[in-house]
């Protein structure tokens, strides 16, 4: 297991890579979409959450695909600093917006993510993560409603009563000059065919490219948000998930914290399962307390999830992927997030280092979880 840290777009700087090294990181994990584009919504200084339904920001530009010199440009920096750059988290949706609306430009916009990936595997990057998903993020607030009072993410009901404007999805406004009215509503099934077009024309050119595509699941967890159904909200979905194109590169990210708020399965046993068929590329870490549509995201020693116990089954199955802490609530002096990443980091890493000492003693590689 590698302890790695995710950086936002504006983040990427040698100042944010000296702290994940000084925190203990060996890895990062970073957004090239810039979710704070324009919008009104997310203060820089936490993740990007918005307000119950508004965007995040305005989408990229459709005609600049990332290059593989910028690319290869932040992977010497990040490694000039004594970090290994791991994977880019999310696609734009300005270069992918008609795949999730079976839109006039899906065709193109296919091509567009093949080269995205061919890039990526020439810059030496590893790992693509993504996220199909037409309403992306929706139904949180954001307040001082952590232990402490720290400021946190809640859900507090279903977010179904606004659907998503048309020139929008992923939170992301990808046409602001698009005539009024709402994108309409599809099946989970056509939704589910829409996925099987792109993994069946993608995961070729991620295995050509040496990419893992690495999925995540919806967050929040309902099987509707905002008028539109969701793939995965049940643990069992992502085996669907994987066996549309059984291939090394058709992974998973796996998010822990949005597992628990799951309303079936169990979150030891679905990490168990997918750590032990060798199907996660990485994992997002974060403790939660509920489950949607009510919960709130907790700090990582307080929460309901035993992160030792999670930790000790990736050992025991030989998880040597990156771990990253997705969200932590901030906590109340002069650097907010900074603070409370330290604080998540500092945990996990003691407690792998636990779990090695213990490994150690007992002298069969192994603990039980």
């Amino acid at each position: 297991m590698k302890l790695g840290l995710g950086l936002y777009r504006h983040m990427l700087t040698r100042d944010y890579y000296d702290f994940a090294r000084q925190a203990g990181c060996t890895h990062v994990v970073i957004h090239l979409v810039d979710y704070f584009n324009q919008g009104t919504a997310n203060p820089r200084n936490n993740q990007p959450t918005g307000a119950r339904y508004e965007a995040w920001g305005v989408a990229g530009d459709p005609d600049e695909l990332w290059s593989i010199e910028e690319l290869r440009r932040i992977r010497r920096e990040i490694e000039a600093a004594g970090l290994v750059l791991e994977a880019v988290e999310n696609l734009d949706p300005a270069h992918w917006h008609d795949i999730l609306l079976d839109g006039p430009k899906c065709r193109q916009q296919i091509e567009n993510v093949k080269m995205i990936i061919r890039r990526i595997g020439e810059a030496g990057i590893p790992v693509l993560g993504y996220n199909f998903s037409l309403a992306g993020v929706a139904g949180r607030l954001t307040g001082r409603l952590g232990r402490g009072g720290a400021i946190t993410v809640v859900m507090d009901g279903p977010a179904d009563e606004v659907p998503v404007p048309k020139g929008m999805v992923w939170n992301m406004i990808y046409d602001q000059n698009s005539p009024p009215g709402s994108q309409p509503s599809i099946s989970h099934e056509e939704l589910w065919r829409r996925l099987e077009r792109f993994l069946q024309e993608v995961v070729p050119v991620a295995e050509q490219s040496g990419v893992r595509l690495a999925a995540h699941p919806d967050d929040p967890l309902m099987p509707t948000i905002r008028c539109q159904p969701r793939l995965i909200y049940q643990p069992h979905m992502y085996q669907r998930l994987i066996d549309i194109v059984p291939s090394h590169c058709n992974a998973l990210e796996l998010c822990v914290g949005t597992t628990a708020e799951m309303t079936e399965g169990d979150v030891y046993d679905t990490v168990e399962r997918y750590s032990r068929q060798g199907k996660i590329a990485y994992i997002h870490l974060r403790n939660v307390i509920g489950k949607v549509p009510h919960y709130r995201e907790a700090f990582i020693d307080e929460g309901e999830v035993d992160i030792v116990r999670i930790l000790s089954i990736l050992k025991r199955n030989n998880f040597d992927g990156v771990i990253i802490p997705d969200h932590t609530p901030q906590m109340s002096c002069s650097g907010p997030w900074h603070a409370g990443m330290t604080h998540t980091l500092g945990f996990v890493l003691g407690a792998i280092e636990m779990l090695k000492s213990l490994s150690s003693e007992r002298g069969d590689g192994n603990v039980c979880g």
